[in-house]
């Protein structure tokens, strides 16, 4: 099927740029209206296809117009989407505005990536491939069948955790690289993380689980890289921030094709954090995602 298979959501992002977020019961103003491809699932998908990586996308698309729009879009950046389900439902949908300091405030509806089900993941062919990248914007029985199916074939599963919830242990048992915020960590685990020591704690904790690594993006202060025999703080690159949406997952994209070039942990995180920089230089969720070119060049 391809190098990295990418099992999760599909979203239309409507996004408004204002200069703040607006307090309850408030009105304000904001610019036009953007309809822009998103989800956490796509964004992935598209930020290691640009890496030049080989990417099969698992998923469905409603019957409305943003269906098409998606499913083109991830075409154009040259993924596989013969395993992407057309819906009768409505098309996943994610409601953003962006403040004047490029942060964002996110409301999803799920639509289609709701019903994303085991069936959908045994229908997929898992030959070949090496990675699996997962996500927590389609049903969690779906993401557990994804990461038991990957185990059977030998893949590497990587799993980011988000957004926040409790997951069973079953399906933690089945990651080989959990990947999750300071907020997603402290939800996980039941322990503060507020800086790095903290996020040491909370990961050290988590690979008791059965889980090889835990990479903890930190934003602004980089990514804590912990396995049983390492801890190493990568620090990030200083760029200026436009826009946060989709950072997260562009760090995925690079980590994960940084990866399978044969890579170390280390210098992979250090290239997902250079792709998750680069990210916030521009607006939007996968119009944002570099190349490959950009990452090395930026890199240099």
């Amino acid at each position: 099927m391809a190098d990295i298979i990418v099992i999760g959501s599909l979203n239309a992002d409507l996004v408004v740029k204002s200069p703040r977020f607006p307090q309850p019961g408030e009105t304000i103003s904001g610019e036009d209206l953007q309809i822009i491809p998103g989800g956490k699932g796509a964004n992935q998908a598209v930020a290691a296809a640009r890496q030049g990586v080989g990417v099969a996308m698992v998923g469905r698309v409603g019957s409305d117009s943003f269906g098409p729009f998606l499913l083109e879009n991830l075409k154009s950046n040259q993924v596989n989407t013969s395993h992407v389900l057309v819906d009768e439902s409505a098309t996943g949908t994610a409601i953003i505005v962006v403040d004047a300091n490029g942060q964002n405030s996110i409301v999803l509806s799920p639509g289609a990536n709701g019903k994303v089900t085991p069936a959908d993941v045994d229908s997929a062919s898992f030959l070949n491939a090496k990675l699996l990248l997962l996500q927590l914007e389609i049903p969690t029985p779906t993401v557990l069948r994804a990461a038991q199916k990957a185990r059977e074939h030998g893949l590497t599963v990587i799993l980011n955790p988000a957004p926040a919830k409790s997951l069973p242990a079953e399906l933690l048992a089945n990651v080989d690289i959990l990947i999750p915020n300071e907020s997603e960590l402290a939800l996980l685990t039941n322990l503060p993380v507020n800086d790095a020591s903290s996020a040491e704690v909370a990961a050290k904790d988590l690979l008791k689980l059965g889980i090889k690594t835990v990479i903890v993006t930190l934003g602004s202060k980089g990514a804590l890289l912990v396995t049983s025999t390492q801890v190493t703080h990568i620090d990030a690159y200083k760029v200026s921030v436009v826009d946060t949406t989709a950072a997260g997952d562009a760090f995925i994209g690079g980590f994960a094709s940084a990866m399978l070039s044969g890579t170390s942990l280390e210098e992979s995180v250090r290239y997902g954090c250079a792709c998750g920089a680069l990210a916030t230089t521009k607006f939007g969720a996968q119009p944002s995602l570099p190349t490959k070119e950009e990452a090395t060049r930026f890199i240099k």
